[in-house]
């Protein structure tokens, strides 16, 4: 039996991908500081993390990439594929395995030592020795954000993910329907955030952008995220402004993209695609 693809929200953009019985952590999001919150709740801790195959990293803002906190994870030498101005950061906080990823750049995954899927096939269950870590191949997706970032595809096990980080809709999206014709599962930002004190300037796409984008993929599976975030009572009328209502989506997605089933999940919970 092959195994499932399936997703968990940590919180955030933090979230847990299994795919060919592998799992993939994103943007690692751990604590809270003043104007940074996620608006709910942070599923588990480090120390309750499963056993990762890989993390990935889109961009350096403290909401996607804590390394403070991640720092506490007991397994320094899990692969990283990150945004390159990520590298330095993840090396000082301990990891060894770190690797910059660019805009249309793949890389297959080697096997990582005490993790089930081991390239000689004698895995311990997980993947049921069916399937090989140096068989998942992560490729880095162009973005446009207020700080250099890249988005990510995940390919394994006869399936494909889009994690879009937080990402504007940008043009280059659109060759992501002919470079990658079957997505199964979509993972979007939707809360269309937009900063006041540069004139309201918008640095995540939309709702509706994200409907776009769901259009243009046609995935399978559609699960919004980074839309619960706040910047405190304060900065959420000073600094910030966002739109806070995953439903926006939802019905902006069953419109442009209704062949594609759309999710909502709350941090904990596991979606089996």
């Amino acid at each position: 039996m092959d195994a499932p693809l399936a997703v968990t929200r940590v919180t955030h953009s933090c979230l847990l991908i299994e795919i060919g019985g592998l799992t993939l952590l994103t943007d690692p999001w751990f604590s809270e500081r003043t104007a940074y919150h996620p608006g709910e709740p942070i599923a588990f801790g480090v120390a309750d993390l499963p056993d990762l195959d890989a993390v990935l990293i889109s961009h350096h803002h403290y909401d996607h990439c804590d390394l403070e906190a991640f720092a506490s994870y007991r397994d320094k030498d899990v692969p990283m594929l990150v945004a390159a101005p990520v590298v330095e950061r993840a090396r000082r906080a301990g990891f060894r395995e770190v690797r910059a990823l660019y805009p249309w750049e793949s890389t297959r995954l080697g096997a990582h030592a005490g993790r089930a899927g081991r390239t000689d096939g004698t895995g311990d269950g997980a993947s049921g020795g069916s399937f090989r870590l140096e068989d998942l191949t992560v490729t880095a997706v162009p973005a446009r954000h207020k700080v250099y970032e890249v988005t990510f595809v995940v390919q394994g096990g006869g399936q494909t993910v889009y994690f879009a980080g937080d990402t504007l809709l940008v043009p280059e999206l659109q060759e992501l329907a002919g470079r990658f014709p079957h997505i199964d599962l979509l993972l979007v930002p939707t809360n269309g955030l937009r900063l006041r004190p540069l004139f309201n300037r918008q640095v995540v796409m939309s709702a509706q952008e994200a409907a776009t984008l769901t259009s243009w993929l046609r995935p399978r599976v559609a699960v919004p995220h980074h839309y619960a975030y706040s910047s405190g009572p304060v900065g959420d009328r000073l600094i910030t402004k966002a739109d806070r209502d995953p439903q926006n989506y939802v019905r902006a997605a069953r419109v442009a993209a209704p062949g594609t089933e759309v999710r909502v999940i709350a941090p904990g919970e596991r979606l089996t695609v």
